[in-house]
């Protein structure tokens, strides 16, 4: 059987790469997506030395013409993936009434439009007859918004109701679409530890069955 190919868009030594490495553990390729050339050569460099077949390409989630190079290149080189992870996201806080419009619209360009450009590069007949799987990462701020963070609240509810909304239109190809809504901030080595929260993607994968995982912590 061919090795399985998951691309993720948004690596980093967060979120990203954990889900990256879950995947590559079960004998995935990965294929790292992000905007620091540098940063990419040295996940490589620690994914082939943990024994896990790794490739990059630099991207900028807000130049939508890179991922579709991107994804183009993974397409001629291993054909479909299996697999495509969206884990981008802008979160730095906001001033509440201080929001222009440009703004506004750059943080949806990465946080939502990107994420859409994404699935409907990756999300064709191929795809569908390798049964692929796409996962957002999505937030609490979706559930909770807060207007300190009134740009990225905003996104993370428009990219889970686009989660919901193509969930159900791909299903009928093959392709199912899912997204992991992480409530806390990603870190340390408790519950929020990015090694924690990437076996919700791996679940979701193996499970293909509800639209969303909601990552929170019920014990405190």
């Amino acid at each position: 059987m061919d090795k399985k190919t998951i691309v993720v868009v948004g690596a980093g030594q967060g979120l990203g790469n954990h889900i990256a490495k879950r995947f590559g553990k079960e004998g995935f390729r990965a294929v790292l997506m992000a905007r620091n050339e540098q940063s990419l050569q040295d996940y490589k460099q620690q994914f082939t030395t943990e024994g896990i077949e790794t490739y990059t390409y630099a991207v900028d989630a807000a130049k939508p013409e890179t991922l579709t190079e991107a994804l183009q290149w993974v397409q001629r080189t291993f054909d479909a993936p299996d697999v495509l992870i969206y884990n981008v996201g802008i979160t730095t806080p906001d001033e509440p009434g201080k929001i222009e419009n440009q703004e506004l619209m750059h943080h949806y360009q990465v946080d939502v439009a990107s994420a859409y450009h994404c699935i409907r590069q990756a999300a064709n007949e191929e795809f569908g007859r390798k049964n692929g799987t796409i996962i957002l990462t999505g937030g609490g701020l979706a559930l909770y918004p807060s207007a300190a963070y009134l740009t990225l609240s905003l996104d993370k509810a428009t990219l889970r109701a686009m989660a919901y909304a193509l969930h159900k239109e791909l299903q009928s190809q093959g392709i199912f679409v899912g997204t992991v809504t992480v409530c806390g901030a990603i870190g340390g080595d408790g519950f929020f530890a990015p090694s924690r929260i990437a076996e919700s993607y791996w679940k979701m994968y193996n499970e293909r069955s509800e639209c969303e995982i909601v990552y929170v912590e019920t014990n405190k």
